[in-house]
């Protein structure tokens, strides 16, 4: 019989559960690539990041799970909850290495610590590449490690059968959404709804509708399940996109540990800039063309587009939009049909996720 372990709303104990699964596993790697001489830095770099971070996915897996009446939490429900983690770890390093981002968690990003590490000897532009071709393959490595952790979970084959499909269309979707990002960076415009789109495909729906549906489908949930986990989470991952897009311009990076310039000087297509552009007047309007997407862009200009962003009402409508958002995900919860254990623990993972300042 498969160990159990302690019941959510115990979330550290969880979140410790899952961290022990990560480390174990990159321990077995690391001690398999000693063996044939593989740079320790690959595994290092991985448990740096994956070891960190808030386990949000690992919780709603293990939510999906308790909503669909899943009882305990098995041993085998962590294990599938910790691929999902090692999955956010690759969309991490390759996310950094597309924005060109120096710091996560306030520590260097992998491409940048690798460029510092196989840059003697080298210019700087020949470090630079090493660096993010380095990570990107790390990054590749800890896709096909969450895959692997989930084929070693301990499943059956008709838990299998039912969770493939959902973690083949989670990864489909999170790279369609990041192939949005990126083409629309540069040239931001008034189009709210496709920053609306890219906020779903990028982050909803990876961060908390599939881990949802996967931790339901290893119960064999019904189709009207999978309904009421989406109504609640599209909502609350499409605000938690929105917050993040505001930390990312108004954060204080000691507390978030990302700069607050890396997005203005990407020129993001968020929804803070569309509404920005829609209300501009004239001046502003010419100061955001001007400025979003430099990059160049420093300290001062920053100040000045964060100004813009403010005076527009931009900024007051994206926190207005988060706390509809909101609501429509907590009013989903008042008819869903999950046990009031679940409806407990999902009302209260709402709250910190969108008020976050992290």
């Amino acid at each position: 019989m498969s160990a159990v372990v302690p019941r959510l709303p115990d979330a550290v104990a969880l979140c410790g559960h899952v961290t022990a699964v990560l480390e174990s596993f990159l321990a077995r790697k690391e001690t398999a690539g000693a063996k044939v001489r593989m740079p320790a830095e690959v595994t290092q770099c991985l448990r740096d990041l994956a070891v960190g971070g808030k386990r949000l996915r690992p919780l709603l897996c293990v939510t999906g799970w308790q909503a669909a009446d899943g009882r305990g939490i098995p041993e085998a429900v962590v294990r599938v909850a910790a691929s999902l983690e090692m999955f956010h770890t690759f969309c991490l390093i390759h996310d950094d290495v597309m924005d060109d981002s120096g710091s996560r968690r306030g520590a260097p990003t992998v491409h940048r610590r690798l460029a510092l590490h196989h840059g003697q000897g080298r210019g700087a532009l020949a470090a630079e590449r090493v660096g993010a071709s380095c990570a990107i393959l790390i990054g590749d490595l800890a896709l096909a490690w969450s895959g692997e952790l989930l084929h070693a979970a301990g499943l059956t084959p008709r838990q299998l059968d039912a969770v493939l499909p959902l973690v083949d269309e989670m990864r489909s979707e999170v790279m369609y959404g990041q192939y949005l990002d990126v083409t629309a960076a540069g040239r931001p415009t008034t189009d709210v709804d496709q920053a609306l789109r890219i906020a779903r495909y990028k982050t909803a729906k990876y961060t908390v509708e599939r881990p949802l549906h996967i931790g339901a489908a290893l119960v064999g949930a019904p189709p009207a399940v999978y309904e009421a986990l989406s109504a609640y989470a599209l909502p609350v991952g499409e605000a938690f996109q929105l917050r993040d897009d505001l930390l990312g311009v108004f954060g204080t990076p000691e507390v978030t540990g990302k700069p607050v310039l890396d997005d203005l000087r990407e020129g993001k297509h968020t929804v803070l800039a569309a509404l920005a552009l829609q209300r501009a007047d004239r001046d502003q309007h010419r100061a955001l063309h001007s400025l979003l997407g430099r990059p160049s862009l420093d300290e001062a200009e920053g100040a000045h587009l964060r100004e813009i962003l403010t005076a527009t009402g931009a900024r007051h409508e994206v926190e207005n939009m988060i706390r509809t958002l909101r609501a429509r995900a907590l009013r989903a919860l008042d008819t869903a049909p999950f046990p009031p254990t679940a409806i407990a623990h999902l009302r209260q993972l709402t709250g910190p996720a969108l008020a976050r300042t992290s």
